[in-house]
């Protein structure tokens, strides 16, 4: 058959469909570089000027392929196993475009535990014309309120000057409850320190309606409630999501070490006991970069998980776990099935 002269280069293309065969291709037989080249289950006949016509059966796709409409068609992509956790509930969302990626009683109320301090970080973070380098004057209340509660703390000394950088660190670090209870004395409103502390209870309350939060209530600045603080695992990770805006936020929830250096009362210089975060993954899962531990009585093991892996981030919840190690160990594998399911 005749080679146009109209057709662009010169170059005649024939696409048939033939009964796939065993064959080899020798380097005798290989097909010339200007040719098109396709999948085995065709027969692609070319034409250039100057050469003369034959038949190549090729192995491989290349950009100069050419592909009929209809005739291939890719293979599904293999479907990825959700994993089994040990915790009573957990959430993972794909951080970028907020689409969930797992649920297990993802709008079960339960007790957060400490997880409620990104809730508090978030409202001392969204203060009109914050000074992060503003100093607060650590109260013995602070100091007995933990002690009365066995709460985990940053060892604030009374009569010390720290900043409100610091008192953050302190609060999502070492989940320091007395650092908790400076920051709420510090940002809520009224004429006494009961008032205060309600007010900023008020503000974490308020930001959580803001967000569309239809699950979740404080009624601590810590964690440590009365019976009405609790939230889900959905709404714990779009807490923590929002939170992660900050960069701040970012910086302290990602740190893994932290040594803060006071103020005394007589104005010399306290250097600190080393702040260590609690959040494990961030030594044991590559790419973490936060959130957050919590724990309690009710509340069990919990965590607030986020890693970034190829430019997308995976955040995540698990609620009431049994343990530290199981807490991580389910953490880790959701993060695996999030970025799994990202591709």
């Amino acid at each position: 058959m005749p080679v146009s002269p109209r057709l662009p280069h010169n170059l005649l293309c024939y696409l048939r469909v033939r009964q796939m065969r065993p064959f080899s291709l020798s380097t005798s037989t290989r097909p010339h570089p200007g040719a098109f080249q396709t999948i085995g289950v065709f027969t692609l006949i070319t034409g250039i000027k100057g050469i003369r016509l034959r038949r190549a059966t090729a192995v491989a796709i290349t950009s100069g392929a050419l592909i009929a409409t209809g005739a291939l068609t890719a293979a599904p992509a293999q479907a990825v196993t959700a994993p089994s956790i040990g915790a009573k509930g957990g959430y993972v969302m794909n951080n970028g475009s907020g689409s969930t990626l797992y649920t297990k009683a993802a709008d079960t109320k339960r007790s957060t535990g400490s997880t409620t301090k990104i809730m508090t970080a978030k409202v001392v973070l969204a203060q009109k014309n914050l000074n992060l380098n503003a100093t607060v004057t650590i109260q013995k209340a602070y100091s007995d309120y933990v002690v009365k509660n066995n709460a985990s703390q940053a060892h604030l000394i009374v009569g010390d000057k720290v900043t409100v950088r610091q008192l953050l660190y302190g609060l999502m670090l070492p989940s320091g409850c007395d650092a908790a209870y400076a920051l709420a004395d510090k940002y809520g409103s009224g004429s006494s320190r009961a008032a205060r502390v309600s007010n900023f209870i008020g503000k974490m309350n308020s930001a959580a309606k803001s967000l569309g939060l239809k699950n979740t209530h404080f009624d601590s600045f810590d964690g440590i409630g009365n019976g009405k603080n609790y939230s889900t695992p959905r709404d714990l990770t779009k807490i923590a999501s929002s939170a992660m805006k900050n960069s701040t936020f970012r910086t302290i929830v990602k740190t893994k070490s932290y040594t803060a250096k006071t103020k005394t009362k007589s104005g010399g210089t306290r250097t600190m006991g080393a702040w260590v975060n609690t959040n494990g993954l961030l030594k044991s899962y590559s790419g973490t970069i936060g959130v957050k531990t919590g724990s309690g009585p009710e509340a069990g093991y919990c965590l607030v998980f986020a890693a970034t892996r190829h430019g997308k981030t995976v955040i995540g919840t698990v609620l009431s776990s049994t343990s530290i190690t199981k807490r991580e160990s389910d953490a880790t594998k959701l993060l695996n099935y999030g970025f799994a399911k990202l591709g």
